[in-house]
């Protein structure tokens, strides 16, 4: 072991990286990392490809080795996140479309997998979504799907079920689904590939699917409303004189929001849902509207594995340009780049450039009259900015240069502020999008249906308006930190809904507390400090996985550190004060055992999610930008006077 200072190291390894990192930078000034998720992504692009007819046999070859790469050894199964627990509904659909590609059933990671399904309850056991897809290729009826008559998209905002008081994704992905179920359509499926051997009951003789998601009252109440919609689904609703209203108000909405190459909402499941709709119509292949949202898909995928050193291509959830390019130039800034480094300039104008000023998207319908401010997530999703990003992108350009941004930071706090929930939170793309009695309808057995305020993005918005001169003695601070207060957990830690997890939430909350003026050393803070602190792994690092968010999982041990969750970690005692702790040592030298291409850490495990329990990230750039970050920042406090973190993050 070397007897160089850890923050002499640490500077090391972040300058060398940060070099690294620079390099990555597009010619525009944005960066841009991959965005992984599981098996389902890749399995749907054959779908759609295989459902409207029109098979891509290379693309659909290199998804195919992806599949089988990435199928668990322990469980023949295929987990939703690197290592993780057997998932029925992952399983059945990189079954499914690996055997429309036409891997043998009797090859054996076919039987392995088909072993998995059937000990875990056949297919029949697939959520939601997954049975609509087996629907839609005939492999189960139509009653094996929940009821969602295309009506909906004609009830009034008043009215009890609506799409606008569902989440943003709920909306995008719903209002095509609803034009798809009710055609009842069959899928081209050219291969004519079935998947009755997935089944411990055969579907035709099943007769009940549908399940009460959150075991309440009213989720009973949905189970009969289920059962009464269906018979009306299929013999009545179709033949009644809305129904035509409803489709046509579902296009609509679709149209308007179609976001050009960037397809609707930007992502995945709503891009695809809408090239079937489409299809479903009978809108031809060469279309405008059907070429360009069937191009929005194909942007999805990774290069071809020539360009990707011999790795299967995949497809990405969606595309996190705006969040990395934020994230990355943060962490550059910290590691020593200038402020007027035309490379930083560059993406900050880049970034500008983005904001959202003219559309008021659908967050308006619970804020009317709000200007709009925001960024979103992607290269172009206009309809739906986020606080979150909204917040980042802010605290960076206030960093770089508050008077050449002065207007771009105005506008984004004006309409945070103004995205504030009553309870004092903020949900990421709505305000009080809390309508919790709508997860327990059948269609919500992802418990994911709502947007509504959480403890991350609460703390980084909080964080923002601090660090741009709102006094923590303001309504909308003191709000804020009264709704942190509120959420925290008995341990001490704070719940991560979009990163992995209470590491995550913590890091979140203690920056914001420090940002906002917060006494660092009150009880309530030093519970968290301490909780944080208890949790390091004896390498040096933290680390936790997708298994804390089930509760009984919540303590278990972690598979392994990773290079990211130390770094929130690092960034999180920090922000308290604890710039001195051997913590921090430990962690340098965690992180400096861990191997390094170029600028990122290796990092298999997933550290961030979509839905929890249901659909979980992997950020390929969160191993480079975050441990530059808490490197650099550690190794710049060791050697100041002031031993405070002055910015939001």
């Amino acid at each position: 072991m070397t007897s160089e200072p850890a923050f002499r190291r640490a500077h090391s390894m972040a300058e060398d990286a940060a070099r690294h990192l620079l390099a990555r930078q597009h010619e525009d000034g944005h960066f841009v990392y991959e965005l992984e998720a599981d098996a389902t992504i890749p399995a749907e692009y054959i779908f759609l490809n295989h459902f409207i007819g029109d098979p891509e046999p290379e693309i659909e070859a290199e998804l195919g080795e992806y599949l089988r790469a990435i199928q668990s050894e322990e469980t023949g199964g295929w987990p939703l996140f690197h290592e993780g627990p057997f998932d029925v509904s992952a399983s059945v659909k990189a079954y499914y479309a690996l055997k429309i590609l036409g891997d043998d059933v009797n090859a054996p990671h076919m039987v392995r997998a088909r072993k998995a399904i059937l000990a875990h309850g056949g297919a029949e056991k697939s959520n939601v979504f997954t049975r609509y897809l087996l629907a839609l290729f005939g492999q189960i009826p139509w009653h094996g799907t929940p009821a969602m008559p295309a009506e909906l998209m004609l009830m009034p905002k008043w009215f009890p079920v609506n799409i606008w008081k569902m989440s943003y994704w709920s909306r995008t992905v719903i209002a095509p689904l609803l034009v798809i179920a009710a055609h009842r359509p069959l899928a081209a499926n050219p291969t004519g590939a079935h998947c009755q051997e997935l089944f411990c009951t055969p579907p035709s003789v099943r007769t009940q699917w549908q399940t009460n998601p959150t075991g309440s009252a009213w989720g009973e109440f949905f189970l009969w409303l289920d059962k009464l919609l269906h018979p009306l689904e299929k013999h009545v609703l179709p033949h009644l004189p809305f129904r035509r209203r409803a489709l046509e108000r579902a296009m609509t909405f679709c149209r308007e929001r179609a976001n050009g190459l960037d397809g609707l909402g930007a992502i995945f499941p709503a891009m695809a849902n809408y090239v079937m709709a489409m299809h479903v119509l009978g809108v031809p292949p060469e279309h405008p509207d059907y070429s360009t949202a069937r191009e929005s898909v194909r942007r999805l995928l990774t290069p071809p594995k020539e360009e990707r050193g011999g790795r299967p291509r995949y497809c990405q959830p969606c595309v996190s340009p705006v969040w990395d390019t934020a994230l990355a130039t943060h962490a550059l800034l910290e590691a020593g780049v200038p402020a007027d480094d035309p490379r930083i300039r560059a993406a900050c104008d880049w970034l500008a450039e983005r904001q959202i000023t003219e559309v008021k998207g659908d967050w308006a319908i619970n804020a009317p009259d709000l200007a709009p401010g925001g960024w979103a997530f992607q290269y172009r999703n206009d309809y739906y900015p986020d606080v979150d990003d909204t917040a980042v992108v802010g605290m960076l350009l206030h960093r770089v240069d508050a008077q050449r941004y002065a207007d771009h930071i105005d506008r984004a706090r004006r309409w945070i502020i103004g995205m504030q929930s009553s309870n004092g939170g903020w949900g990421a793309f709505d305000i009080d999008n809390n309508a919790e009695f709508l997860n327990s309808i059948p269609f919500a057995d992802h418990g994911a249906l709502l947007d509504p305020p959480t403890e991350d993005v609460t703390a980084r918005c909080l964080s923002f308006l601090a660090q741009t001169g709102m006094p923590r003695d303001h309504e909308v601070i003191r709000n804020g930190i009264a709704f942190l207060r509120a959420m925290q957990m008995e341990d001490g830690s704070w719940f991560g809904r979009w990163g992995t997890n209470y590491i995550y939430g913590t890091w979140s909350v203690l920056c914001a507390l420090n940002a906002c003026g917060e006494d660092m050393s009150q009880p309530w803070i030093r519970k968290a400090v301490d909780w944080l602190k208890a949790r390091q792994q004896p390498d040096g690092g933290w680390g936790e996985d997708g298994r804390s968010y089930w509760p009984e999982h919540r303590d278990d041990p972690p598979r392994a550190s990773t290079p990211s969750q130390t770094a929130w970690a690092m960034l999180a005692l920090m922000a308290a004060g604890e710039v001195d702790d051997p913590a921090l040592e430990r962690a340098v030298a965690y992180l400096e055992a861990v191997p390094r291409e170029n600028e990122r850490w290796q990092e298999e495990l997933f550290t961030a999610v979509g839905f929890p329990r249901v659909f979980y990230l992997r950020y390929h750039g969160y191993a480079a930008y975050f441990p530059i970050w808490a490197l650099a920042r550690y190794a710049r406090l060791k050697t100041a006077n002031e031993k405070r973190v002055p910015w939001g993050m």
